[in-house]
Protein backbone atom coordinates (compact mmCIF):
# COMPACT_ATOMS: atom_id res chain seq x y z
CA UNK A 1 0.00 0.00 0.00
CA UNK A 2 1.11 3.76 -0.77
CA UNK A 3 0.61 4.88 3.06
CA UNK A 4 1.23 3.21 6.45
CA UNK A 5 -2.49 2.82 7.99
CA UNK A 6 -1.18 1.33 10.51
CA UNK A 7 -2.35 3.78 13.09
CA UNK A 8 -5.69 4.46 11.99
CA UNK A 9 -6.23 0.00 11.89
CA UNK A 10 -4.99 0.46 15.61
CA UNK A 11 -7.54 3.15 15.89
CA UNK A 12 -10.28 0.65 14.64
CA UNK A 13 -9.04 -1.65 17.13
CA UNK A 14 -8.13 -4.67 14.40
CA UNK A 15 -5.64 -7.27 15.48
CA UNK A 16 -2.59 -5.78 14.00
CA UNK A 17 -0.76 -8.93 13.93
CA UNK A 18 -3.48 -11.44 12.11
CA UNK A 19 -4.06 -8.26 10.35
CA UNK A 20 -0.40 -8.58 8.99
CA UNK A 21 -1.11 -12.28 7.83
CA UNK A 22 -3.80 -11.68 6.36
CA UNK A 23 -2.45 -8.71 4.01
CA UNK A 24 0.71 -11.14 3.44
CA UNK A 25 -1.41 -13.50 2.26
CA UNK A 26 -3.72 -11.43 -0.54
CA UNK A 27 -0.72 -9.86 -3.10
CA UNK A 28 0.94 -13.22 -4.01
CA UNK A 29 -2.52 -14.82 -5.21
CA UNK A 30 -3.73 -11.68 -6.55
CA UNK A 31 -0.19 -11.45 -8.56
CA UNK A 32 -0.81 -15.34 -9.75
CA UNK A 33 -4.41 -14.58 -10.86
CA UNK A 34 -4.63 -11.25 -12.20
CA UNK A 35 -1.24 -9.44 -12.55
CA UNK A 36 0.25 -12.80 -14.48
CA UNK A 37 -2.63 -12.00 -17.54
CA UNK A 38 -1.20 -11.21 -20.44
CA UNK A 39 -2.44 -8.01 -22.93
CA UNK A 40 -5.16 -6.98 -20.20
CA UNK A 41 -6.99 -3.75 -20.63
CA UNK A 42 -5.04 -0.68 -19.50
CA UNK A 43 -8.34 0.53 -17.60
CA UNK A 44 -7.87 -2.39 -15.28
CA UNK A 45 -4.61 -0.41 -13.46
CA UNK A 46 -7.77 1.53 -11.17
CA UNK A 47 -8.89 -1.62 -9.77
CA UNK A 48 -5.50 -3.10 -9.34
CA UNK A 49 -4.95 -0.20 -7.65
CA UNK A 50 -8.50 -0.39 -5.38
CA UNK A 51 -7.12 -3.41 -4.25
CA UNK A 52 -3.84 -2.66 -3.18
CA UNK A 53 -5.62 -0.38 -0.90
CA UNK A 54 -8.21 -2.75 -0.37
CA UNK A 55 -8.21 -1.89 3.55
CA UNK A 56 -6.21 1.63 3.03
CA UNK A 57 -7.12 4.24 0.81
CA UNK A 58 -11.12 3.21 1.00
CA UNK A 59 -11.16 2.97 4.97
CA UNK A 60 -9.07 5.93 4.91
CA UNK A 61 -12.39 7.71 2.79
CA UNK A 62 -14.75 6.22 5.55
CA UNK A 63 -13.09 7.18 8.40
CA UNK A 64 -13.02 10.89 6.68
CA UNK A 65 -16.82 10.35 5.97
CA UNK A 66 -17.85 9.20 9.69
CA UNK A 67 -15.30 12.51 11.22
CA UNK A 68 -18.13 15.00 9.05
CA UNK A 69 -20.99 13.02 10.85
CA UNK A 70 -21.89 10.82 8.08
CA UNK A 71 -22.50 7.19 8.31
CA UNK A 72 -21.83 3.63 7.19
CA UNK A 73 -23.67 0.49 6.80
CA UNK A 74 -22.36 -2.65 6.03
CA UNK A 75 -24.23 -5.64 4.39
CA UNK A 76 -23.76 -8.77 3.11
CA UNK A 77 -26.28 -9.02 0.12
CA UNK A 78 -27.96 -7.58 -3.09
CA UNK A 79 -30.75 -7.11 -0.78
CA UNK A 80 -30.19 -4.11 0.97
CA UNK A 81 -31.76 -0.81 -1.08
CA UNK A 82 -28.09 1.27 -1.34
CA UNK A 83 -30.47 3.86 -2.40
CA UNK A 84 -31.51 4.39 0.71
CA UNK A 85 -28.82 4.59 2.32
CA UNK A 86 -27.10 7.19 0.17
CA UNK A 87 -30.20 9.33 0.17
CA UNK A 88 -29.53 9.47 4.12
CA UNK A 89 -26.35 10.63 3.46
CA UNK A 90 -24.63 7.24 4.12
CA UNK A 91 -22.11 4.82 2.28
CA UNK A 92 -22.95 1.27 1.84
CA UNK A 93 -20.25 -1.10 1.65
CA UNK A 94 -20.34 -4.87 1.29
CA UNK A 95 -18.23 -6.16 3.91
CA UNK A 96 -15.18 -9.08 3.75
CA UNK A 97 -16.04 -13.26 3.99
CA UNK A 98 -14.19 -14.59 0.83
CA UNK A 99 -11.71 -16.02 2.46
CA UNK A 100 -11.43 -18.79 5.74
CA UNK A 101 -10.26 -16.75 8.21
CA UNK A 102 -11.08 -17.16 11.74
CA UNK A 103 -12.47 -20.22 11.61
CA UNK A 104 -11.60 -21.74 15.13
CA UNK A 105 -13.42 -18.34 16.79
CA UNK A 106 -16.10 -18.38 14.62
CA UNK A 107 -16.73 -22.01 15.67
CA UNK A 108 -17.08 -21.44 19.19
CA UNK A 109 -20.28 -19.20 18.04
CA UNK A 110 -21.23 -21.30 14.78
CA UNK A 111 -22.16 -24.99 13.99
CA UNK A 112 -18.44 -26.56 12.05
CA UNK A 113 -20.90 -27.86 8.87
CA UNK A 114 -22.19 -24.08 8.02
CA UNK A 115 -21.99 -22.15 4.71
CA UNK A 116 -18.33 -20.62 4.47
CA UNK A 117 -19.71 -17.23 3.73
CA UNK A 118 -20.88 -17.36 7.21
CA UNK A 119 -18.13 -19.07 8.54
CA UNK A 120 -16.30 -16.66 7.28
CA UNK A 121 -17.68 -13.19 7.91
CA UNK A 122 -17.98 -14.19 11.49
CA UNK A 123 -14.49 -15.29 11.46
CA UNK A 124 -13.78 -11.54 9.84
CA UNK A 125 -15.64 -9.88 13.19
CA UNK A 126 -14.22 -12.25 16.12
CA UNK A 127 -10.38 -12.08 14.76
CA UNK A 128 -11.09 -8.52 14.17
CA UNK A 129 -9.01 -7.86 11.20
CA UNK A 130 -12.09 -6.53 8.62
CA UNK A 131 -11.61 -2.44 9.10
CA UNK A 132 -15.21 -2.80 6.87
CA UNK A 133 -16.45 -4.34 9.52
CA UNK A 134 -14.83 -2.06 12.16
CA UNK A 135 -16.25 0.93 10.47
CA UNK A 136 -19.34 0.40 10.22
CA UNK A 137 -22.28 2.20 12.31
CA UNK A 138 -24.69 -1.05 11.68
CA UNK A 139 -24.59 -4.22 9.83
CA UNK A 140 -27.72 -5.01 7.99
CA UNK A 141 -28.79 -8.60 7.63
CA UNK A 142 -31.11 -10.48 5.55
CA UNK A 143 -33.61 -13.69 5.97
CA UNK A 144 -32.29 -15.34 2.05
CA UNK A 145 -31.44 -18.35 4.29
CA UNK A 146 -31.33 -20.04 7.48
CA UNK A 147 -27.90 -20.49 8.38
CA UNK A 148 -27.56 -16.23 7.50
CA UNK A 149 -30.93 -15.54 9.53
CA UNK A 150 -29.67 -17.37 12.75
CA UNK A 151 -25.82 -16.48 12.23
CA UNK A 152 -27.34 -12.49 12.46
CA UNK A 153 -28.95 -13.20 15.96
CA UNK A 154 -25.11 -13.68 16.98
CA UNK A 155 -23.46 -11.05 15.21
CA UNK A 156 -25.85 -8.75 17.12
CA UNK A 157 -23.81 -9.53 20.06
CA UNK A 158 -20.62 -7.65 18.72
CA UNK A 159 -22.34 -5.03 16.55
CA UNK A 160 -25.66 -3.29 15.82
CA UNK A 161 -27.83 -5.28 13.04
CA UNK A 162 -30.90 -4.54 11.51
CA UNK A 163 -32.42 -7.15 9.82
CA UNK A 164 -34.57 -7.18 6.45
CA UNK A 165 -37.27 -10.12 6.42
CA UNK A 166 -36.99 -11.03 2.46
CA UNK A 167 -39.76 -13.21 1.01
CA UNK A 168 -39.75 -16.54 0.37
CA UNK A 169 -42.34 -16.21 -2.67
CA UNK A 170 -43.37 -13.35 -5.13
CA UNK A 171 -47.28 -13.37 -4.42
CA UNK A 172 -49.09 -10.09 -3.98
CA UNK A 173 -48.69 -10.56 -0.45
CA UNK A 174 -45.49 -11.19 -0.03
CA UNK A 175 -44.36 -7.70 -2.49
CA UNK A 176 -46.73 -6.13 0.72
CA UNK A 177 -45.22 -7.32 2.75
CA UNK A 178 -41.35 -6.39 1.27
CA UNK A 179 -42.72 -2.80 0.57
CA UNK A 180 -43.24 -2.83 3.88
CA UNK A 181 -39.99 -4.12 4.87
CA UNK A 182 -38.03 -0.96 2.43
CA UNK A 183 -40.20 1.23 4.49
CA UNK A 184 -39.18 -0.02 7.64
CA UNK A 185 -35.20 0.10 6.66
CA UNK A 186 -35.77 3.94 5.42
CA UNK A 187 -37.00 4.60 8.88
CA UNK A 188 -33.95 2.78 10.33
CA UNK A 189 -31.88 4.25 8.19
CA UNK A 190 -33.04 8.19 8.70
CA UNK A 191 -32.47 7.14 12.66
CA UNK A 192 -29.62 6.40 12.94
CA UNK A 193 -28.30 8.97 9.98
CA UNK A 194 -30.64 11.78 11.89
CA UNK A 195 -30.85 12.83 8.10
CA UNK A 196 -34.82 12.83 6.90
CA UNK A 197 -34.94 11.55 3.56
CA UNK A 198 -36.81 13.20 0.64
CA UNK A 199 -37.99 13.14 -2.84
CA UNK A 200 -35.13 15.21 -4.18
CA UNK A 201 -32.46 12.96 -1.71
CA UNK A 202 -33.99 10.13 -3.11
CA UNK A 203 -34.05 11.16 -6.51
CA UNK A 204 -30.64 11.60 -6.54
CA UNK A 205 -29.76 8.44 -5.02
CA UNK A 206 -31.48 6.31 -7.32
CA UNK A 207 -30.13 8.18 -10.70
CA UNK A 208 -26.55 7.39 -9.01
CA UNK A 209 -26.73 3.75 -8.23
CA UNK A 210 -28.69 3.28 -11.91
CA UNK A 211 -25.77 4.82 -13.25
CA UNK A 212 -23.40 2.39 -11.46
CA UNK A 213 -25.70 -0.23 -12.55
CA UNK A 214 -25.88 0.74 -16.08
CA UNK A 215 -22.17 1.00 -16.52
CA UNK A 216 -21.84 -2.62 -15.33
CA UNK A 217 -24.82 -3.39 -17.56
CA UNK A 218 -22.35 -1.82 -20.33
CA UNK A 219 -19.38 -4.14 -19.65
CA UNK A 220 -21.57 -7.22 -19.45
CA UNK A 221 -22.86 -6.54 -23.07
CA UNK A 222 -19.21 -6.02 -24.48
CA UNK A 223 -18.78 -9.55 -23.57
CA UNK A 224 -21.24 -10.65 -25.59
CA UNK A 225 -18.85 -10.48 -28.42
CA UNK A 226 -16.78 -12.83 -29.86
CA UNK A 227 -13.91 -12.72 -28.61
CA UNK A 228 -14.78 -11.18 -25.33
CA UNK A 229 -12.56 -7.88 -25.16
CA UNK A 230 -12.21 -9.24 -21.45
CA UNK A 231 -11.31 -11.66 -19.06
CA UNK A 232 -13.99 -13.40 -16.93
CA UNK A 233 -11.57 -12.86 -13.57
CA UNK A 234 -11.64 -9.24 -14.35
CA UNK A 235 -15.02 -8.80 -14.64
CA UNK A 236 -15.98 -11.18 -11.88
CA UNK A 237 -12.98 -8.23 -9.61
CA UNK A 238 -15.06 -5.35 -11.07
CA UNK A 239 -18.15 -7.30 -9.90
CA UNK A 240 -16.97 -7.48 -6.26
CA UNK A 241 -15.64 -3.97 -6.22
CA UNK A 242 -18.46 -2.20 -7.24
CA UNK A 243 -19.77 -3.37 -4.27
CA UNK A 244 -17.72 -0.96 -1.56
CA UNK A 245 -15.91 1.73 -3.96
CA UNK A 246 -16.86 5.31 -4.20
CA UNK A 247 -20.11 5.27 -6.33
CA UNK A 248 -19.56 8.11 -8.85
CA UNK A 249 -15.77 6.94 -9.29
CA UNK A 250 -16.33 3.80 -10.02
CA UNK A 251 -18.82 4.42 -12.80
CA UNK A 252 -16.54 6.35 -14.15
CA UNK A 253 -14.28 4.20 -14.18
CA UNK A 254 -15.99 1.55 -15.74
CA UNK A 255 -17.30 3.35 -18.08
CA UNK A 256 -13.99 4.71 -19.41
CA UNK A 257 -12.80 1.05 -19.04
CA UNK A 258 -15.76 0.36 -21.42
CA UNK A 259 -14.24 2.97 -24.01
CA UNK A 260 -10.84 1.20 -23.98
CA UNK A 261 -13.04 -2.30 -24.70
CA UNK A 262 -15.62 -0.92 -27.40
CA UNK A 263 -11.86 -0.19 -29.30
CA UNK A 264 -10.22 -3.46 -28.85
CA UNK A 265 -14.11 -4.82 -30.04
CA UNK A 266 -13.45 -2.85 -33.27
CA UNK A 267 -9.37 -4.75 -33.49
CA UNK A 268 -10.69 -8.00 -32.93
CA UNK A 269 -8.45 -7.96 -29.81
CA UNK A 270 -10.05 -10.39 -27.31
CA UNK A 271 -9.11 -11.55 -23.97
CA UNK A 272 -9.57 -15.47 -24.74
CA UNK A 273 -7.71 -17.60 -27.59
CA UNK A 274 -9.16 -18.44 -30.37
CA UNK A 275 -12.33 -21.18 -30.46
CA UNK A 276 -12.38 -21.35 -26.59
CA UNK A 277 -15.68 -22.52 -24.81
CA UNK A 278 -17.67 -19.85 -23.71
CA UNK A 279 -18.86 -21.07 -20.51
CA UNK A 280 -21.43 -18.70 -17.70
CA UNK A 281 -20.65 -18.99 -14.11
CA UNK A 282 -23.99 -19.74 -11.61
CA UNK A 283 -24.73 -19.97 -8.07
CA UNK A 284 -23.04 -18.44 -4.82
CA UNK A 285 -22.06 -15.04 -4.80
CA UNK A 286 -17.99 -14.77 -4.62
CA UNK A 287 -16.73 -12.61 -2.38
CA UNK A 288 -13.26 -11.08 -2.56
CA UNK A 289 -10.54 -12.45 -2.46
CA UNK A 290 -13.14 -16.21 -3.83
CA UNK A 291 -11.14 -16.24 -7.31
CA UNK A 292 -10.22 -20.10 -7.20
CA UNK A 293 -13.15 -21.93 -9.84
CA UNK A 294 -13.01 -18.76 -12.38
CA UNK A 295 -8.88 -18.75 -11.93
CA UNK A 296 -9.16 -22.66 -12.77
CA UNK A 297 -11.87 -22.41 -15.63
CA UNK A 298 -10.16 -19.49 -17.42
CA UNK A 299 -6.59 -21.19 -17.21
CA UNK A 300 -8.29 -24.24 -18.21
CA UNK A 301 -8.27 -22.62 -22.16
CA UNK A 302 -11.95 -21.10 -21.35
CA UNK A 303 -13.54 -18.06 -21.14
CA UNK A 304 -16.14 -17.05 -18.76
CA UNK A 305 -18.21 -14.35 -20.79
CA UNK A 306 -21.14 -13.95 -17.85
CA UNK A 307 -22.01 -14.33 -13.81
CA UNK A 308 -25.37 -15.56 -12.88
CA UNK A 309 -24.39 -14.40 -9.38
CA UNK A 310 -25.06 -11.97 -6.84
CA UNK A 311 -21.33 -11.00 -7.70
CA UNK A 312 -22.66 -10.77 -10.81
CA UNK A 313 -25.81 -9.91 -13.11
CA UNK A 314 -28.37 -10.40 -10.03
CA UNK A 315 -26.76 -7.08 -8.28
CA UNK A 316 -27.04 -4.71 -11.94
CA UNK A 317 -29.01 -6.24 -14.15
CA UNK A 318 -32.28 -4.08 -13.25
CA UNK A 319 -32.83 -0.76 -12.63
CA UNK A 320 -35.24 2.00 -10.48
CA UNK A 321 -37.42 3.67 -12.68
CA UNK A 322 -36.51 7.37 -12.39
CA UNK A 323 -39.47 9.30 -13.01
CA UNK A 324 -41.21 8.43 -9.27
CA UNK A 325 -43.55 11.40 -8.68
CA UNK A 326 -42.88 11.84 -4.89
CA UNK A 327 -40.76 9.15 -2.31
CA UNK A 328 -44.05 7.16 -1.77
CA UNK A 329 -43.57 5.64 -5.89
CA UNK A 330 -40.09 5.32 -5.49
CA UNK A 331 -40.10 3.65 -2.37
CA UNK A 332 -42.68 1.34 -4.24
CA UNK A 333 -40.51 1.45 -7.33
CA UNK A 334 -37.22 0.39 -5.31
CA UNK A 335 -38.74 -2.53 -3.71
CA UNK A 336 -40.63 -3.97 -6.86
CA UNK A 337 -36.93 -3.48 -8.51
CA UNK A 338 -35.34 -5.48 -5.40
CA UNK A 339 -38.09 -8.13 -5.74
CA UNK A 340 -37.05 -8.77 -9.18
CA UNK A 341 -33.89 -10.79 -8.02
CA UNK A 342 -33.58 -14.25 -9.44
CA UNK A 343 -32.11 -15.64 -5.53
CA UNK A 344 -32.45 -19.18 -4.73
CA UNK A 345 -34.43 -18.22 -1.73
CA UNK A 346 -37.50 -18.44 -3.54
CA UNK A 347 -39.69 -21.05 -4.37
CA UNK A 348 -40.75 -21.26 -7.22
CA UNK A 349 -37.98 -19.69 -8.33
CA UNK A 350 -38.62 -20.40 -12.58
CA UNK A 351 -37.32 -16.64 -13.25
CA UNK A 352 -33.83 -18.05 -12.55
CA UNK A 353 -33.61 -20.77 -14.56
CA UNK A 354 -35.60 -19.19 -17.71
CA UNK A 355 -32.67 -16.27 -16.98
CA UNK A 356 -30.05 -18.83 -17.42
CA UNK A 357 -31.15 -20.31 -20.74
CA UNK A 358 -32.01 -16.94 -21.77
CA UNK A 359 -28.19 -15.63 -20.81
CA UNK A 360 -26.90 -19.41 -22.63
CA UNK A 361 -28.55 -17.88 -25.83
CA UNK A 362 -27.50 -14.38 -25.54
CA UNK A 363 -24.25 -14.53 -24.82
CA UNK A 364 -23.44 -17.41 -26.70
CA UNK A 365 -22.32 -19.72 -24.23
CA UNK A 366 -21.55 -23.48 -24.48
CA UNK A 367 -22.37 -24.73 -21.30
CA UNK A 368 -22.95 -23.49 -17.80
CA UNK A 369 -20.87 -23.84 -14.14
CA UNK A 370 -23.48 -24.03 -11.58
CA UNK A 371 -20.71 -23.79 -8.40
CA UNK A 372 -22.32 -23.64 -4.89
CA UNK A 373 -20.52 -23.46 -1.98
CA UNK A 374 -20.49 -26.09 0.90
CA UNK A 375 -23.57 -26.39 2.74
CA UNK A 376 -25.15 -23.90 0.84
CA UNK A 377 -29.05 -25.47 0.61
CA UNK A 378 -30.13 -23.17 -1.67
CA UNK A 379 -28.44 -23.14 -4.32
CA UNK A 380 -27.40 -26.64 -3.73
CA UNK A 381 -30.81 -28.15 -4.06
CA UNK A 382 -31.53 -25.62 -6.79
CA UNK A 383 -28.85 -27.07 -8.61
CA UNK A 384 -31.64 -29.59 -9.75
CA UNK A 385 -34.02 -27.38 -11.07
CA UNK A 386 -31.51 -25.87 -13.21
CA UNK A 387 -29.75 -29.27 -14.35
CA UNK A 388 -33.56 -29.86 -15.82
CA UNK A 389 -34.25 -26.72 -17.12
CA UNK A 390 -31.00 -26.68 -18.91
CA UNK A 391 -31.10 -30.24 -20.34
CA UNK A 392 -34.36 -29.25 -22.06
CA UNK A 393 -33.17 -26.93 -23.81
CA UNK A 394 -29.60 -28.78 -24.39
CA UNK A 395 -27.55 -26.80 -22.60
CA UNK A 396 -24.72 -28.69 -21.14
CA UNK A 397 -23.73 -28.15 -16.93
CA UNK A 398 -21.63 -29.04 -14.75
CA UNK A 399 -22.40 -28.73 -11.41
CA UNK A 400 -19.77 -27.99 -8.67
CA UNK A 401 -19.25 -28.17 -4.64
CA UNK A 402 -16.62 -26.14 -3.12
CA UNK A 403 -15.72 -24.00 -0.17
CA UNK A 404 -12.46 -21.24 0.47
CA UNK A 405 -9.58 -23.99 0.63
CA UNK A 406 -7.32 -24.93 -2.33
CA UNK A 407 -7.27 -28.47 -1.04
CA UNK A 408 -9.96 -29.19 -3.90
CA UNK A 409 -8.40 -27.87 -6.56
CA UNK A 410 -6.66 -30.71 -7.70
CA UNK A 411 -9.78 -32.36 -8.57
CA UNK A 412 -11.86 -29.21 -10.37
CA UNK A 413 -9.21 -28.45 -12.34
CA UNK A 414 -9.74 -32.38 -13.40
CA UNK A 415 -13.30 -31.94 -13.95
CA UNK A 416 -13.79 -28.81 -15.21
CA UNK A 417 -11.17 -30.20 -18.17
CA UNK A 418 -13.12 -32.74 -18.98
CA UNK A 419 -15.88 -30.86 -19.25
CA UNK A 420 -14.47 -28.06 -21.41
CA UNK A 421 -13.35 -30.74 -23.26
CA UNK A 422 -16.81 -31.85 -23.70
CA UNK A 423 -18.19 -28.99 -24.79
CA UNK A 424 -15.40 -27.26 -26.87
Amino acid sequence: MASDYRSMWESLGLDLEAHDQLLQALPPTYGDVYLAQSDRPAGMEYFDFVINEIHGLRIQELQEHKARGGKVVGAFCVFVPEEIVRAAGGICIGLCSGIEIGAAQAEKVLPRNICPLIKSFMGFKLSRVCPYFESCDVVVGETTCDGKKKAFEILSDYVPVHVMETPQMKRAKDRSLWRSEVRDFMAYVEEIAGSRITKDSLGRAVREVNAKRRALMRLAELRKNTPSPISGKDCLLIEQIAMYDDVERFTAKVNELCDELETRVGEGRGADGAGAPRVIVSGTPMAIPNWKVPHIIESSGAAIVAEELCTGLRYFENTVPEDGADAERMLDDIAERYLDINCACFTPNGGRTEKLAQLAEEYKADGVIHCSLAFCDPYMVEANRVEKVLKERGIPLLKIETDYGQEDSGQLKTRLEAFLEMIG
